[in-house]
């Protein structure tokens, strides 16, 4: 039998058992349905199954391996080292399962597996309630919270995996499984930060809080102004109460009303500065900010969820990202993160980002998996750009950005953040301890390293196997 047609007949012995749409790289509909938010990775599965159940997905898990098809797992397809997809392997499309349910008495959201952060906001915003999710609104909840889950919400909420309070999971050998406090709570500490390395989650319920009311200010200066108005923001970020979050992104200036001719599509500074508050507390906050006198301005009152929404990179573009974690920002780190800008793309939609932790962030450290969350400040060079004719250089340009801050780096990195970089960042991105720690917790429910797209953690070897 040819390749094609042994192709063909597992898309058909496939769609034999799953009601959801399954596709074949021959059929209307496989090129839309594998397509990710990065247009870099150009890998071809051999199938795509839509999944609509738990069982479709216990289905596809067994399927996979019985083919000796490598596996991989979709929800918003935001990973960056194309995690969502597998080359001549079998991808799960968890996008059907994206039901949302919200209880607004116990302040709890349960959603599906392939929900998008969109669906989340949308529905506990119109009972004043919010978790921690991405600061984009296309991300999948399951992917980003359980690498983690970084967000304008953490200082006040901490990460949206501190948020989490279980998660159903079909796991390598196909059955279903509950991770929480009192139930598989190995598995449930894992699920912190560990990624899809331990199975398919179909269902995740996170903890809500109230947000009556929120704000943000973008505010716009000329590159040179950037030393100055990164120290503004670390005075504000340093003294702030924890409901102020933000970054400061440079970025090509957009065509809008509030930036200035002179500015639009070249290289600026800006601050985002978000408050869980009214624009009177904002303001109150950014009088530092404001005495520096941006060149544009947009202050206002706005519900989270539209904030979410209005930030989204623009899919089909070429992407590379990386991190460092800081254990400190002094004057001269901040004058090395500002020179460092020139070497992005632009005009492209790329942003070099100096994101602050702290407070409830911090108080997370030793809790969970991810190490190093005791760090102040996270720098993150996020590349996009059009042309492949770029790519040496929006690369050479993040590693610069990480070689420029290694002196004020902490070694450790927010793994949601970096592309493939190598088996020793994933290390770093847990700590030796930790890694160690969760390759035992790998062994037990994945034992044969199904799940590996995420940034992998690889099972414990048996006792006394060596080599």
């Amino acid at each position: 039998m040819s390749d094609a047609s042994w192709d063909q007949a597992l898309v058909r012995e496939l769609r034999g058992r799953m009601s959801g749409t399954v596709f074949g790289r021959e059929d209307a509909g496989y090129e839309s349905a594998r397509e990710l938010f990065n247009s870099a990775i150009e890998v071809e599965p051999k199938l795509i199954a839509q999944c609509r159940t738990p069982e479709e997905v216990a289905i596809g898990v067994a399927f996979a391996q019985r083919n000796a098809l490598e596996l991989a797992v979709r929800s918003g397809g935001h990973s960056v080292a194309g995690a969502s997809l597998s080359a001549d392997g079998i991808v799960l499309d968890m996008r059907p399962m994206n039901e949302v349910a919200v209880d607004p008495d116990a302040r709890t959201v349960t959603v599906g597996g392939g929900a998008l952060w969109r669906d989340l906001d949308r529905a506990t915003e119109s009972h004043g309630l919010a978790t921690t999710g991405g600061r984009v609104s296309t991300t999948g909840v399951a992917g980003l919270a359980l690498g983690g889950g970084s967000g304008w919400l953490e200082r006040k909420l901490g990460l949206a995996c501190d948020n989490l309070l279980s998660v159903d999971l079909i796991i390598a050998d196909g059955s279903r499984v509950t991770a929480s406090e009192h139930s598989n709570p190995d598995l449930f500490w894992a699920l912190h930060g560990g990624g899809g390395n331990f199975g398919v989650a179909t269902s995740l319920t996170f903890r809500l809080h109230p947000l009556p009311e929120f704000s943000a200010a973008l505010l716009l200066w000329a590159p040179d102004d950037g030393p100055k108005v990164v120290r503004a923001f670390r005075e504000l970020l340093t003294e702030g109460p924890e409901e102020i979050g933000g970054g400061v992104i440079y970025l090509t200036a957009p065509e809008e009303d509030f930036v200035p001719e002179r500015l639009v599509g070249s290289l600026a500074c800006a601050v985002l500065v978000t408050c869980m508050g009214p624009e009177s507390e904002l303001r109150e906050q950014i009088a530092g900010l404001l005495a520096l006198r941006p060149a544009g301005s947009l202050i206002m009152d706005l519900p989270y969820a539209e904030l979410q929404s209005m930030l989204d990179d623009p899919p089909g573009y070429r992407n590379y990202w990386s991190a460092e974690y800081l254990h400190g920002l002094p004057d001269q780190a901040a004058q090395v993160f500002c020179d460092l800008a020139n070497e992005m793309v632009v005009p492209s939609p790329s942003q070099h980002v100096l994101f602050p932790w702290g407070g409830a962030v911090a108080r997370g450290e030793g809790v969970w998996p991810m190490s190093n969350r005791s760090a102040p400040w996270v720098v993150h060079p996020l590349g996009l750009w059009e042309d492949s004719a770029d790519d040496g250089r929006a690369r050479y340009w993040a590693h610069a950005v990480r070689e420029g801050m290694r002196p004020y780096a902490t070694g450790a990195t927010y793994l949601n953040f970096i592309g493939d970089e190598g088996e020793r960042r994933v290390v770093a991105g847990f700590g030796e301890e930790n890694y160690e720690a969760l390759t035992r917790v790998k062994a037990q429910y994945d034992p044969d390293n199904i799940f590996h797209r995420w940034h992998n953690v690889r099972p414990a070897r048996p006792v006394g196997l060596s080599g």
